[in-house]
């Protein structure tokens, strides 16, 4: 009987949840209009979808789409980055290197110099 009654409360708690954040106003007034239409629309859901501040079906593929092309393009340009960071490491290795060489021919040369 204890876990019927806790099955309620939760139920219960949920509802006013709901209510207090305008919840069941919100669908309630969607489910109106919807009521109210007279020639009801193809499709309830993306009526209420609208109604409730969402994009349409076809504003919805249209985003999905827009972001799978920007997706290739991020990750294009990352590939690039990646490639490029790796230039930049191996131009520096050689600069490191051919620094270093000129360093140990001009410390040679003024042993030379010396003796």
């Amino acid at each position: 009987m204890g876990h019927i009654q806790e099955k309620e409360a939760k139920k219960e708690a949920f509802r006013k949840y709901l209510e207090s954040n305008g919840v069941v106003d919100a669908l309630t007034k969607v489910l109106v209009a919807l009521f109210e239409q007279n020639d009801k629309p193809s499709s309830a859901l993306e009526f209420i979808q609208q109604r409730l501040g969402g994009p349409s079906i076809a504003e919805y593929e249209q985003l999905q789409s827009e972001m799978a092309d920007l997706q290739v393009k991020y990750d294009e340009l990352l590939a690039t980055h990646k490639e490029t960071c790796k230039e930049l490491v191996g131009l520096r290795s050689s600069h490191n290197v051919t620094a270093t060489s000129i360093k140990d021919t001009t410390d040679d040369e003024e042993e030379n110099d010396k003796v």
